[in-house]
């Protein structure tokens, strides 16, 4: 095996990996609304979501230090919505899970929660670069 062709194994199982983090019936629906292509739905939700992303994260980090549970709370909500319509499943499961942790009051365990997220909001950041980059 060539390097260039060990190079394109990696790059197609770390993108096979990266799309693994987004529902394909998720992104199946948005395709849908804009079926040519022409409006760019996709590229501008996923825009919306990092735009999102890079105004709640350090929100996130903020409340966390401060032990401000409606703050996190907020965040937690907030991405919730926004990743299951993008088809990050994970990423809306783990914002659930924090939103009720900090909605009932419970401190442990929170800290982890939120750098789970954390990693899963880079995997989806990823993962969508990698969609955009290489439209199926």
């Amino acid at each position: 095996m060539s390097i260039d062709d060990r190079f394109e194994a990696r790059t197609g199982k770390a993108r096979a990996d990266a799309m693994a983090t987004l529902d394909p019936q998720a992104l199946e629906r948005l395709r849908e609304l804009d079926p040519g292509g022409q409006s760019k739905l996709l590229s501008r939700v996923a825009q919306a979501f990092d735009t999102s992303v890079a105004r709640l994260l350090p929100q996130m980090t903020t409340a966390l230090e401060a032990s401000d549970l409606a703050a996190i709370r907020h965040v937690a909500h907030t991405l919730k919505s926004s990743s299951a319509s993008i088809g990050a499943v994970k990423l809306s499961q783990l914002c659930a899970d924090i939103e009720a942790q900090s909605r009932d009051g419970r401190i442990e365990g929170l800290a982890d929660a939120i750098a789970a997220f954390t990693t899963e909001v880079g995997a989806v950041q990823g993962a969508l670069s990698l969609m955009l980059d290489q439209p199926s």
